[in-house]
């Protein structure tokens, strides 16, 4: 345990020394101003006079102009950007160590393979878990500054409470990330990766195979005209365990000697 406490402690100094985590913080807390911006376009025709395109896409995303709306896209396009944003961050911090070409300094510590996993794991859920609540704050500060009508508390509670569990959904599949992250031994394969799931995603969901997808799954759970069944969450946890047992097989019995 001691052993576990300190590697988590040097990864954590490793994220609040980097720009990523910044980064991602500011990217998080700017989605709900995109998505306010797109419901003031949509209830003010002055405004949508000048942006005709804009206008367009808050037609086709929106509605209505009120809370409800605004709740559900701002839940839409968290678990859209929790899956691409958690994946990226998994990419740097499982990455980040063959890139800069210190990984044997780092499995020289005497800490075991399996402990420098499991911190790295720790590390990325709750920064990922902070860029969910980032957003939950930063969406309530916006819904409110612009006024929407039809506010609730069952509304709020509903709300918020699918953005969380989108979240969860979206942080079990880093573990796939992580792996290839490890194998990759850099970013590149992680990040090609994750962008074949976006074309994947739109390829399931034409065929109506999206239900079986993992990676679909997140997005699927907010959208209100879907119903997942229980094999979708069966597939989705076997795939976040399938990856941990994979990324702690390689690092605890791979050669990393030419790393």
């Amino acid at each position: 345990m001691k052993d576990l406490i300190a590697s988590i402690w040097a990864e954590d100094l490793k994220v609040r020394r980097s720009k990523l985590l910044w980064i991602s913080a500011i990217i998080f807390s700017m989605i709900p101003l995109g998505v306010g911006f797109l419901i003031l376009v949509l209830r003010s025709p002055g405004l949508a006079g000048h942006l005709g395109i804009v206008k367009t896409k808050a037609n086709l995303f929106l509605a209505a102009a009120d809370w409800p709306a605004y709740m559900g896209l701002l839940s839409q396009t968290t678990a859209a950007d929790g899956i691409l944003w958690f994946a990226f961050v998994t990419s740097w911090v499982f990455g980040r160590e063959y890139t800069d070409h210190t990984v044997k300094d780092l499995l020289a510590l005497p800490v075991s393979r399996i402990t420098i996993v499991l911190s790295k794991f720790i590390i990325l859920v709750v920064w990922c878990l902070l860029l969910s609540a980032l957003i939950i704050i930063s969406g309530l500060i916006t819904g409110f500054a612009i006024s929407l009508p039809n506010f609730s508390l069952n509304l709020l509670y509903s709300g918020l409470g699918k953005i969380m569990v989108s979240a969860v959904l979206a942080i079990i599949l880093i573990t796939p990330v992580a792996f290839l992250a490890s194998v990759g031994k850099g970013y590149l394969l992680p990040l090609g990766f994750t962008a074949s799931v976006f074309i994947v995603i739109q390829v399931t969901n034409m065929l109506g195979w999206a239900a079986f997808f993992p990676w679909a799954i997140p997005v699927l759970y907010i959208t209100p005209s879907e119903h997942l069944g229980a094999v979708s969450y069966i597939i989705l946890l076997l795939t976040g365990i399938a990856g941990t047992i994979l990324t702690l097989a390689w690092w605890q019995y791979a050669d990393q000697s030419g790393s």
